[in-house]
């Protein structure tokens, strides 16, 4: 509270001497704690504060931060935002108008029953080590580790356009994997892969009941995979389980239709995208069964709030409707500078980040089918599981992703695992390939997506279904 005086005060000291000052303070806590065979490996306790200074001089946004949450600081932020903006004007590449950073009002709470704050460190440990228990399932079963992060974050945003915004969110995020040993072969399976379950939630997901199961599971997985053959190669029906989907939804959908890198700002360090800003509206991406939505609004899912950090309220948008390309991944500097409509993605990492386009909760809608009769409907298949590798080309075309269980389909039933189960293609080609989604969609996240210079890691969630694809070529390990 006695942070947002300060910063309301120095708005109004300052806000006459430039075209638009925006001033935003981010407080964040996070505790990871981490078990392996039962013995505890690393218990870690961190806060990060600091405020954003943002400018404009002559249509060029200008930033600088500081970890100095004073006047002093500030001011010291302030001046260096305002020099380097002032002489940064005379090269921009683009002028833009103030409306792209308009007046809005809110707040948001992401939902909780059980405050983090009421976290033991002993209850997070007892529950770690029982999860560990779990995956012993054998002797096989040689490493096992179960790991959380909770993360409480708070954010204030005022502008000199009068935006004032208050944001609230937790997240919660619980991993684990089960290392099985077959002579001089290892297997790993884990709970979810490149994903993971992270939610916005409370202190209530460490006391799931469901957590001491499901690593069970993973353990014998482990352990069926030293024993299995490796996938078989060919071109094939694949069916894809949600907790992979995640990962090619991510890497083929979300990263390609981020406009910043469409533009080309981002073709040095990430890449850039085979999308044309003409192909918005018009390029058929997918089957038309393929409906996947932009929905910061999901509540519980890992990247949901009320505004971006832009201040622009977020909304559902739908990037595809039947297989058609609808809109672009491009918060309001890029739509104003493609001409093409986008959505509230401005995301910044931490205070000392600017604010670029991200991707944030990108969902592929459910569809109608019953996965037992998606499965009856294969005569020759595979369906695999969580990510364990991937590659894909600058342009964000050509893939190959490796999963860490297959299992064949074989006359319309599931028959035997397999291991090293790999599959590759080139990202149109792929979607429109799809002819089968399932009923029910399942709900992952990851921590750990990169982008920008300088570098900053993001958190984003993505929902699926069961997919099943025509013809795809498969390989082993």
């Amino acid at each position: 509270m006695q942070s947002q005086i300060l910063l309301k005060n120095f708005l109004k000291i300052h806000q006459g001497q430039v075209e638009f000052l925006g001033l935003r303070s981010i407080y964040e806590k996070s505790n990871t704690t981490s078990v392996r065979n039962e013995i505890l490996e690393s218990a870690d306790l961190r806060t990060n504060e600091g405020v954003m200074v943002e400018v404009m001089l002559d249509g060029h946004f200008g930033y600088s931060a500081t970890s100095d949450v004073s006047e002093v600081g500030l001011k010291n932020a302030y001046h260096l935002a305002f020099e380097q903006t002032k002489k940064a004007a005379l090269y921009k590449v683009f002028s833009f108008p103030k409306s792209v950073r308009p007046s809005h009002e809110g707040s948001y709470l992401s939902p909780r029953k059980k405050s983090l704050n009421d976290l033991k460190a002993s209850d997070v440990i007892e529950v770690l080590m029982k999860a560990c228990v779990g995956l012993k399932t054998s002797e096989r079963v040689v490493t096992r580790k179960a790991s959380t992060i909770f993360s409480a974050k708070k954010s204030f945003y005022i502008t000199s356009e009068g935006t004032e915004i208050d944001q609230d969110s937790n997240l919660v995020m619980v991993e684990a994997t089960a290392t099985a040993q077959k002579d001089t072969e290892f297997q790993s399976r884990t709970l979810n892969g490149w994903g993971s379950r992270t939610y916005q939630m409370g202190a209530e997901a460490l006391f799931e009941n469901t957590l001491f199961h499901d690593c069970q599971r993973v353990g014998e997985d482990a352990v069926e995979l030293v024993f299995a053959d490796n996938c078989p190669a060919g071109v094939m029906d694949l069916m894809i389980a949600p907790d992979q989907m995640m990962l090619q939804i991510h890497e083929s959908i979300g990263h390609p239709l981020e406009m910043d890198r469409i533009l080309g700002d981002e073709r040095n360090f990430a890449g850039w995208s085979f999308i044309k800003m003409a192909d918005i509206g018009s390029l058929q991406y997918g089957s038309s069964i393929m409906n996947v939505t932009f929905d910061p609004t999901v509540q519980g899912e890992a990247a949901s709030f009320a505004f971006d950090d832009g201040g622009s309220p977020a909304h559902r948008v739908f990037l595809i409707k039947d297989g058609i390309l609808k809109c672009g991944l491009g918060a309001a500097e890029s739509q104003v500078r493609s001409g093409k409509p986008g959505v509230a993605n401005f995301r910044a990492a931490c205070w000392n980040r600017a604010p670029i386009d991200r991707m944030a909760n990108i969902n592929l809608e459910a569809g109608t089918d019953q996965l037992k009769d998606m499965i009856a409907s294969v005569d020759r298949g595979i369906l695999v599981r969580s990510n364990k590798s991937w590659s894909i080309d600058d342009y964000r075309n050509k893939f190959q992703f490796g999963c860490e269980y297959g299992q064949l389909i074989e006359n319309g039933k599931l028959t035997k695992p397999v291991k090293n189960s790999n599959y590759r293609g080139t990202t149109l080609d792929f979607w429109r390939s799809l002819k089968k989604i399932s009923d029910k969609a399942e709900t992952f996240a990851s921590l750990y997506c990169g982008k920008g210079e300088p570098s900053q890691v993001i958190h984003v969630g993505h929902t699926s279904p069961y997919c099943l694809f025509n013809k795809v070529e498969v390989f082993g390990g």
